[in-house]
């Protein structure tokens, strides 16, 4: 497509309430979720727990993701007018989708390590640390944070360019498309194949397991399914139409046809990627609350602050000054004034 494409009007007041909202539930729901679960799982992380150093960057991840909403839910209710700088876009874009694909792959090193774990329980032993999983934590943050480099020059990230549009999905051109078949394949089809063969392991030795409970076989299970559902949900939505994006920049040559399509793509497009969001907000309750030592430590933390406050409330009844009323003393003084008398 050329710059002619620019002059295709695209729906952008369609998309409003229902991004808006989408937005507003993940936010809602997202960061207090996050907030809690950081606290939890850098107490894990203090006690050596491998899992720990996953599970804190994803919260992490997850929040830095969920703070770029509030601009997004400004430029959906000036339907798609950006309001600030292009900096400012491209640092937004770059933070969102950055931090999307990071969660991703976090995601697979969580189930690689709980894989690992069950699996092969003595074999891990050497090689499932704390300084490896921060390893592979900062290579992940690093080769996500060079892939999408590319972000700051970008046309689409040029809002004076496009009108005060900022990353719009229109103005295809063969660079987007490539990367377009790079975030369908590394970004979501790997770490779908890595998710279903760990998850499936997990559930295969599981049930196999002689120690568990059939209820304990039977939340494992469940737990399993929700994480591969989750994930399917969240994310084959979008990137099925990144890839029908890419592959009809190559089959589409007329004008009219490129902006037909993209008229035609544009709302499922805005809502698959606002539909992503919901995973940053349910990752917590996922991965971080489900985990029987993290509701131990919320519960043991929660019976702290209990215990606290209804000290604080002895020790704020002990300091009143106490009036003793007893049936002597209130005898007592009409006899004192007739004797006075």
């Amino acid at each position: 497509m050329d710059e002619n494409t620019s002059n295709c009007s695209l729906p952008y007041e369609k998309d409003k309430i229902p991004l808006m909202t989408v937005y507003t539930i993940a936010i809602i729901i997202g960061v207090p979720a996050n907030l809690i679960t950081i606290v939890l799982t850098f107490q894990q992380v203090q006690r050596k727990n491998v899992l720990g150093i996953y599970l804190l960057s994803l919260s992490l991840c997850d929040m830095m993701y969920l703070c770029t909403l509030p601009l997004w839910l400004v430029y959906v209710y000036y339907e798609h007018f950006w309001i600030w700088s292009d900096m400012a876009c491209k640092i937004t874009g770059y933070v969102f989708f950055n931090n999307m694909y990071i969660s991703i792959f976090l995601l697979c090193c969580i189930s690689a390590d709980r894989y690992m774990a069950v699996a092969y329980s003595l074999e891990s032993r050497g090689i499932r640390q704390q300084k490896l999983s921060g390893l592979i934590t900062c290579f992940i943050c690093i080769a996500v944070a060079i892939t999408h480099s590319p972000v700051f020059i970008m046309d689409e990230g040029k809002t004076n360019q496009n009108h005060h549009k900022c990353f719009e999905p229109r103005n295809s051109t063969a660079k987007v498309a490539g990367f377009n078949y790079a975030r369908v394949c590394v970004g979501f089809l790997i770490p779908l194949g890595i998710l279903i063969y760990t998850n499936r392991g997990i559930l295969a030795n599981i049930q196999a397991s002689s120690g568990l409970q059939k209820h304990q076989k039977l939340k494992i299970k469940y737990l399993v399914r929700a994480v591969i559902i989750l994930f399917s949900v969240c994310f084959a939505p979008y990137h099925i139409i990144l890839l029908l994006r890419a592959m009809m920049f190559h089959v589409l040559s007329n004008d009219n046809d490129s902006c037909n399509f993209e008229r035609t793509i544009y709302l499922p497009y805005t809502c698959f990627l606002g539909l992503s969001t919901i995973n940053s907000a349910l990752n917590p309750i996922l991965y971080v609350l489900a985990s029987d030592n993290i509701r131990k430590e919320l519960r043991r933390g929660l019976s702290s602050i209990r215990s606290r406050t209804s000290s604080q409330h002895r020790v704020t009844d002990s300091s009143l000054p106490k009036q003793h009323c007893s049936k002597n003393s209130l005898d007592s003084t009409p006899s004192r004034e007739n004797n006075s008398s």
